[in-house]
């Protein structure tokens, strides 16, 4: 399947959620009207150009801007902008067949207007899956059609996903992402621009390329930072496996102080695995 025709599936799967929401009260005819223009103006646009649009939909045009830092990334730098997403309609055998075939663990669920509604993640296909074969064990006697149709009503990505959402912004710090994910316990974060809406998505496979940086390059980039945010103050760096090694050569008050900024400056530079610090009064 080309980009096109993935993004031109979402636009679909976007169509009839929309006109799901529609029947249920939680969008305007206006709402669909929009959906139904958007995808006749994608459809006649391909059909008009014979070629792929130039631009895609909010969650796969982003382009990384120019380095957001001299010393770190940021999750713009390196987080994937084709997400796959599903709707809230999406039913649960949908959703198992685009983690297989697309390898990921998890998918964000998507809102007409692209705002993140929650994340469905294998861990959740499995809970739904054990916590059904358990009722159907309690069955009480009612029509077996009847409770397969609430079955099916219930196992879709509405009922599925985790939420609220755990998202991040795309200039958030790499470390601050890496800290994020471990404090949440999240494998994956959505990317969530100033309006709330999808831009992109980083996962712990994103951060750990952060991490092949070579000591050379992160010890050049620490002392480039130490000339900046503490100059005159006498602190070394040294790295070794990703490991910075800052030392003062006085105790001063001064000298400490500037210290205590370049330890945590230091903890977003690309490639840092932690940072240890010494001070003559430590000696």
């Amino acid at each position: 399947m080309t980009r096109q025709d993935v993004h031109l599936d979402a636009m679909l799967r976007h169509l009839g959620a929309a006109y799901y929401d529609s029947l249920q009260n939680r969008a305007a005819p206006e709402d669909v009207k929009r959906a139904v223009a958007q995808v006749a103006t994608e459809l006649g646009e391909k059909a008009a150009n014979g070629r792929q649009r130039p631009s895609a939909p909010a969650g796969q045009q982003h382009r990384p801007s120019p380095h957001h830092g001299r010393w770190h990334s940021r999750v713009r730098d390196v987080m994937t902008t084709s997400v796959v997403t599903v709707d809230r309609i999406t039913p649960y055998k949908e959703i198992a067949r685009l983690l297989v075939e697309r390898q990921v663990s998890g998918v964000p669920v998507l809102t007409l207007d692209r705002h993140v509604a929650g994340v469905v993640s294998e861990a959740d296909l499995i809970a739904a899956r054990d916590e059904d074969v358990a009722r159907r064990r309690l069955w009480t006697g009612m029509l077996r059609y009847g409770t397969d149709r609430s079955r099916y009503t219930r196992l879709t990505a509405e009922s599925l996903m985790t939420t609220p959402a755990v998202t991040i912004h795309p200039d958030a710090p790499i470390a601050a992402a890496a800290r994020y994910m471990t404090s949440q316990h999240v494998k994956r974060l959505p990317v969530i621009d100033g309006d709330g809406k999808l831009v992109g998505l980083i996962s712990r496979r994103d951060l750990l390329g952060v991490f092949l940086v070579p000591d050379a390059e992160i010890e050049r980039q620490v002392r480039d930072l130490l000339a900046e945010v503490a100059p005159g103050a006498d602190i070394t760096a040294q790295v070794k496996g990703g490991i910075v090694t800052l030392t003062a050569a006085a105790s001063r008050a001064a000298v400490q102080d500037a210290m205590r900024g370049a330890v945590d400056l230091a903890w977003d530079v690309d490639g840092v695995v932690d940072v240890i610090e010494h001070t003559a009064s430590a000696a």
